[in-house]
C-alpha cells in the first residue's frame, strides 16, 4: 500500500487540508446507518487522496494529448508545407514533369495520368501526375525552367472549373504572381454544345502568358460533343511527345506498357477486410433505401423512373430545392461475368486483391483490398468504350498473332477504330473474346484494367423533390433509353446507371427493398430568395424535374398565404399522350395557385399531325411576354435539358429583346447582366 510520502504534492496537501476535520469526528457509529454514512466518507477521502497515484494516473505521454501536432518542434507544420510545395515535391522525388489535372468526371484525371506513365515509357524522363487541389497554387512559380508544367483541365456548365481547381483558378483570376521560369503545355475538354467551351484551358493560358510563363507549344482542345475527346487527346498528345523530343534532346522509344499500380492476389485477407463496392468519396455516399419507384412512361425504346429515396436513417445528408443526386452505379453482371471470362478468371472472382502504388507520386484512387468480382462490379467503368490507344496497348498482351493482328488493323486509325469498336459498341470484355475466338487472354495483368479504364464515377440527377415539403424523401427522375447498337439494331447500348436503376425498380417490393449508393452535390440552380419574383423556366424532357420541385414549392407558400410571383413553364417532349411527364401534378399547381399564376407552354416534337415543334419555337412565339418578364417585371430564367437545347433558347430569348428599343449586341449584353445577378440559371448537360 501507498504511503503517505509517495503521494503527489498536490494529494498531500488535500489530505493535510482535511485531517482537522478528520480528528474531529467522533468515529463510534451509533447506528447501522451511522456506520454506513462513515465508511462511505473514509472511501471518498482514500478516493480523493490516491487519485493519480493508484487510478487516474497520467502516462508518460499524457501531455501530447494537448499538443497541437503542427507544433512539435515546428516539424510537422514544415513538412505539410513541404508536401503542398509542387516544386519541392518535384524535387523531393526528382521528377521533371509535373502534368496538373482538373477534373469533374474523371476524364482529365485519367489523361494526365496515362499521360505520366506514357512519358516515363516513351522518353525515360520522370514524370508525375498532380491534383491541382492537392498543391499549393503559388509554388508552381518556384517550377524552374529546367522542368515542364502540364495543364490538363474540364470546362462544364456555365465556363465552371472543376470542383479541384477552383482554388487553382482563382489564384489565377488574382494575377499577383509573375511566372517568368515556368515553361508549361495545355490540353482542355470541353463542349461546344455549350457556351463557353474550352473556357478554363482558354483562362489559364491567358493567364501563364500574362504573367510570363512560356508555352512550348499550342494549346490542345478536345470537343465532347463530336465524341472526339479521345482522338482529340491522342492527336495533341503525338505533337507533344515531338515537341519534348527536341525540348529535352531526348529520343522517342517504342511504347511499352508501364504502370504505377500493382494488383496481387493476396489469399491471406479475410473477407471482413475487403471493401465491398460501398464507394469512396469526400461526400461519404450512404445506402439509401429506395422507398417508391414507378414508371412515369413506358415506350418502345425507353421509358422514365420516378423515384425516392429515404435519408431518415442518415441525418446528416441534407438537401436543398435544386440540388443534385449523385448515384454510384454497379456494372451489369453479364459485363463483369464476360470480362472474368476474357481474362480466365472466372473461378476467382472472390479471390482477395490488394492494389499498390509503386510511384509515390501516384495514388490509388480504387478501394482497396478488394475482391476481382467487386472491382469489376463497382470500381472500375468496364461497360464504356475502351480507348484506341487502349486498343494498341493490348497488342502485346495478345494470345495469338491472329488476336495481335486484329487488334493492329483495327487500331491503326480513327476510322478503323469506329468502323469496328464504335459500331459494334465493343467493351473490353467483348474486345478481348472477339479478338480471341473467346480464348482467355493470361497475360493480360490486372494493372492493365486499372490503368486503362476510368475508375467508376457517380451520375448526377437534378432532384425533383422540394426540401420544403419532401425534407427527408428526395426524389430523382430518370429515363432509361435503349439506343440500339448501329451494325446490331436488335442490341442496346444500356446506359450504366439508368439501367441499374431500372433493375432495382424491377425487385422493389414492400417485402425486398432495394438500396442504391447515392450522395447529394449542392447546385447554384435555386428559387430566388424572394417568392414574389417572377419565373420563366425552360425544360425539355427529364429536365422538368426541378420545375416540378420549384412549383410545388411555391404552390405551397400560396397555400400559407405568402404572395408568390407568376410562372411560365416551357416544357418539350415528344407526344403529349406518350411523354408529359408529371402532368397531372402541374394542373392540380394551376388549380392550387392565383389564375395566372402558373403558365404551362408545351412544345411536341413527334405529335400525330407532323409538326415538330420545340420549346426555342415557343419562346420565340412568345417573345413580348417573355421580353415584358425579363425587363420589366424582373424575372428570373432558368434552363434546364441539355446543352444544345440551351444554346437554341438562348438564342430565341436573345431574338425576343432585340427590336427598335434593344439591339442585338445590346440584348447580349443585358442576358450577360442576367447571368452575372445570378438571374440567368442553366443546369445542363450532354
Amino acid at each position: 500500500m501507498s504511503s503517505f510520502a509517495d503521494l503527489t504534492l498536490p494529494a498531500q496537501a488535500r489530505l493535510r487540508a482535511a485531517l482537522p476535520y478528520l480528528q474531529a469526528i467522533d468515529y463510534k457509529p451509533s447506528s447501522f446507518l451511522d456506520g454506513l454514512a462513515l465508511s462511505l466518507v473514509l472511501l471518498a477521502g482514500a478516493f480523493f487522496g490516491l487519485r493519480g497515484v493508484i487510478w487516474d494516473r497520467k502516462g508518460p505521454y499524457h501531455h501530447l494529448y494537448f499538443e497541437r501536432p503542427q507544433l512539435q518542434d515546428g516539424k510537422s507544420g514544415a513538412r505539410r508545407k513541404a508536401e503542398r510545395n509542387i516544386a519541392e515535391v518535384m524535387d523531393k522525388l526528382d521528377k521533371r514533369i509535373v502534368v496538373f489535372w482538373g477534373s469533374q468526371s474523371g476524364t482529365a484525371e485519367d489523361l494526365a495520368n496515362r499521360l505520366s506513365s506514357e512519358i516515363h515509357a516513351r522518353f525515360g524522363l520522370n514524370s508525375m501526375s498532380a491534383d491541382l487541389s492537392d498543391y499549393d497554387s503559388p509554388s508552381i512559380a518556384s517550377i524552374p525552367d529546367t522542368k515542364l508544367a502540364i495543364f490538363i483541365m474540364s470546362t462544364f456548365g456555365e465556363g465552371n472549373p472543376s470542383d479541384n481547381a477552383i482554388e487553382f483558378c482563382e489564384f489565377a483570376e488574382a494575377k499577383k504572381t509573375a511566372l517568368p521560369d515556368l515553361r508549361y503545355a495545355a490540353f482542355g475538354l470541353g463542349n461546344s454544345n455549350y457556351k463557353y467551351y474550352n473556357k478554363v484551358i482558354d483562362d489559364v493560358c491567358e493567364w501563364l502568358d500574362d504573367q510570363q510563363a512560356k508555352s512550348i507549344m499550342p494549346v490542345g482542345r478536345a470537343n465532347d460533343a463530336e465524341g472526339s475527346t479521345g482522338e482529340d487527346f491522342m492527336t495533341w498528345r503525338d505533337d507533344l511527345f515531338r515537341t519534348l523530343s527536341a525540348y529535352f534532346n531526348v529520343k522517342m522509344k517504342p511504347l511499352v506498357f508501364q504502370t504505377p499500380f500493382a494488383a496481387e492476389e493476396d489469399t491471406c485477407l479475410e473477407i471482413q477486410d475487403l471493401h465491398d463496392g460501398a464507394p469512396v468519396h469526400t461526400l461519404k455516399p450512404q445506402s439509401l433505401p429506395i422507398a417508391l419507384s414507378k414508371e412515369l412512361f413506358h415506350a418502345s425504346d425507353r421509358n422514365c423512373l420516378h423515384m425516392e429515396l429515404d435519408i431518415k436513417a442518415v441525418p446528416e445528408m441534407r438537401y436543398k430545392t435544386g440540388d443534385h443526386l449523385a448515384v454510384w452505379p454497379v456494372n451489369p453482371a453479364d459485363e463483369v461475368d464476360r470480362l472474368l471470362l476474357a481474362l480466365g478468371m472466372t473461378d476467382k472472382r472472390d479471390v482477395p486483391i490488394l492494389i499498390r502504388s509503386t510511384d509515390p507520386a501516384v495514388k490509388v484512387k480504387i478501394p482497396t483490398p478488394t475482391s476481382l468480382a467487386t472491382l469489376l462490379s463497382h470500381y472500375l467503368e468496364i461497360a464504356a468504350l475502351p480507348s484506341r490507344d487502349a486498343v494498341q496497348m493490348l497488342i502485346p498482351f495478345a494470345p495469338s498473332p491472329q488476336a495481335a493482328e486484329f487488334l493492329t488493323t483495327i487500331s491503326a486509325s480513327r476510322e478503323s477504330y469506329h468502323q469496328t469498336i464504335g459500331a459494334h459498341h465493343l467493351t473490353l470484355g467483348r474486345l478481348l473474346l472477339l479478338a480471341s475466338s473467346n480464348a482467355p487472354w493470361p497475360l493480360l495483368p490486372l494493372s492493365f484494367l486499372i490503368t486503362h479504364l476510368h475508375p467508376l464515377q457517380p451520375r448526377y440527377y437534378s432532384l425533383s423533390s422540394s426540401s420544403v415539403l419532401s425534407p427527408r424523401q428526395p426524389s430523382i427522375t430518370a429515363v432509361v433509353e435503349r439506343t440500339p447498337i448501329p451494325n446490331a439494331p436488335d442490341q442496346f447500348i444500356p446506359g450504366i446507371t439508368t439501367s441499374y436503376l431500372h433493375s432495382l425498380h424491377s425487385i422493389s417490393t414492400p417485402e425486398k427493398v432495394a438500396t442504391v449508393f447515392a450522395h447529394v452535390r449542392k447546385s447554384k440552380f435555386k428559387l430566388p430568395i424572394s417568392h414574389k419574383t417572377p419565373l420563366i423556366m425552360v425544360a425539355a424532357g427529364t429536365g422538368l424535374a426541378p420545375f416540378r420541385a420549384f412549383v410545388a414549392e411555391r404552390a405551397k407558400m400560396h397555400a400559407m398565404g405568402r404572395e408568390v410571383g407568376k410562372m411560365v413553364l416551357f416544357f418539350g417532349c415528344r407526344k403529349p399522350d406518350e411523354d408529359y411527364i408529371y402532368r397531372e401534378e402541374l394542373e392540380e399547381a394551376q388549380r392550387q395557385l392565383p389564375e395566372g399564376g402558373l403558365e404551362v407552354v408545351t412544345a411536341f416534337s413527334r405529335a400525330r399531325d407532323g409538326e415538330k415543334v420545340y420549346v426555342q419555337d415557343r419562346i420565340a412565339e412568345q417573345g413580348e411576354k417573355v421580353k415584358g418578364l425579363l425587363v420589366e417585371e424582373g424575372a428570373s430564367l432558368y434552363i434546364c435539358g441539355r446543352a444544345a437545347m440551351a444554346r437554341y433558347v438562348a438564342s430565341s430569348v436573345a431574338g425576343a429583346l432585340e427590336g427598335e428599343e434593344m439591339s442585338r449586341e445590346k440584348a447580349e449584353e443585358f442576358l450577360h447582366g442576367l447571368r452575372g445577378r445570378g438571374k440567368w440559371q442553366e443546369d445542363v448537360w450532354g
